[in-house]
């Protein structure tokens, strides 16, 4: 994923940053090839709980970088927010960071914010499908990172450095998850590929799930009609229960498409997969540019030797690099490799897509008012966190 402006290189400490329209905020995500959803204006309206803010980095009179600044009372801290920036901003991650990130914290502590939470789009390693599974193999591996062979991003490990000697404190648990998004993840790459290339990517297992949903007669369609999200919540409230998560309320999923799809059509799509008429699995995606996101998904525990789920997969990478996109991204996975890990078999059914675990920077915290980032370090230790661990 890239969530780096395009042709701002080399921006001087000149840069200043104001808040900007959403239309403004729109209009410069377009320019870009690739942007996380996340960063989106439209994404503001679906969380409804913050109080969202587009902001605007300017080269003078240009317009250079956007984030989207999702500002979150905490209790107890009277006016005080986290201005939270999930998967950006889209700024060049690739120079001199202060430039870019002093101006933000100067108007994010103006605007009330107590801590400045951030999540860059930059990889520091990624590892083969084929590295995975040596790496579940091997008895001496616990861990992604006990792998070795992986691509190392200079880009990532500068970005890493700085964050630390700015002060900037890391929020990265071991497992990969914790109270935003997460830091490991597996992507397939598409650009420059055919279905073929794709096909011959999967393991043996994937190719022959596909082919058996075809062959029992599983039927992907696209919808988003209200009938058609309320169908989905019931599937995906059915999956909360056999999977023991806590599912999001039916409005949720109404204000989700309501807001993506009125920013872009194309925006998010839902995949249904149907077996004689039963809904088996479906699947949401959301593609900003040429970014596709894997953002939520459901299963039937009846009749899943058609696999429905395989089917549901199939149809969104295919449509996504019809589409021109450079990326599906599956979302989040767990680091470890440890066949006795029940979150092993995340990273062992991902991998089988072919394509590639991807690190990223992950999300850092910068103080403002750092008597009351105490109080909030405190709050969440005995909360646990914010809430549930959330994918979007």
């Amino acid at each position: 994923m890239s969530g780096t402006a395009h042709g701002v290189r080399g921006a001087g400490a000149r840069l200043t940053v104001t808040a900007i329209s959403a239309a403004e905020h729109l209009a410069f995500v377009r320019r870009q090839r690739s942007v996380s959803f996340l960063q989106t204006p439209a994404w503001g309206r679906v969380k409804t709980e913050w109080r969202a803010e587009s902001l605007g980095w300017y080269d003078g009179p240009r317009l250079v970088g956007a984030g989207l600044v999702l500002h979150r009372p905490v209790p107890r801290l009277d006016r005080f927010t986290l201005a939270y920036l999930a998967e950006g901003p889209v700024i060049d991650w690739t120079g001199d960071l202060d430039p870019w990130l002093d101006p933000l914290a100067a108007h994010l502590r103006r605007r009330g914010a107590f801590a400045i939470r951030l999540g860059p789009p930059v990889r520091t390693h990624t590892w083969s499908a084929a590295q995975v599974k040596e790496g579940i193999a091997a008895p001496g591996s616990k861990r992604l990172t006990d792998v070795t062979g992986h691509v190392a991003d200079p880009v990532g490990a500068r970005v890493t450095g700085r964050l630390r000697e700015a002060g900037w404190l890391p929020q990265n648990p071991r497992d990969g998850f914790g109270t935003g998004h997460p830091q490991f993840k597996y992507e397939i790459p598409l650009a420059g590929r055919t279905e073929g290339d794709l096909l011959k990517g999967m393991n043996q297992q994937w190719r022959r799930n596909i082919k058996k949903a075809a062959a029992a007669g599983v039927e992907v369609t696209v919808g988003g009609s209200d009938e058609d999200v309320r169908a989905f919540h019931d599937l995906y409230v059915h999956t909360a229960r056999r999977d023991r998560f806590t599912p999001r309320p039916p409005h949720y999923f109404a204000t989700m498409f309501a807001a993506l799809g009125a920013e872009d059509p194309e925006r998010v799509r839902l995949y249904l997969a149907r077996h004689q008429g039963d809904l088996v699995a479906a699947a949401i995606l959301v593609r900003v540019g040429a970014h596709a996101v894997y953002a939520y998904g459901a299963s039937s525990t009846d009749k899943r030797e058609v696999r429905g789920s395989h089917a549901c997969q199939w149809a969104i990478i295919r449509d996504s690099l019809a589409a021109g996109c450079d990326v599906y991204d599956l979302r989040g996975i767990t680091p470890t490799l440890d066949a006795d890990d029940p979150h092993v078999g995340l990273i062992r059914f991902k991998a089988g897509t072919g394509g590639q675990a991807v690190r990223y920077v992950g999300e850092w915290d910068l103080p403002l008012r750092p008597m009351t980032y105490r109080a909030f370090a405190l709050y969440m230790r005995r909360r646990g966190s914010l809430g549930q661990r959330e994918r979007t």
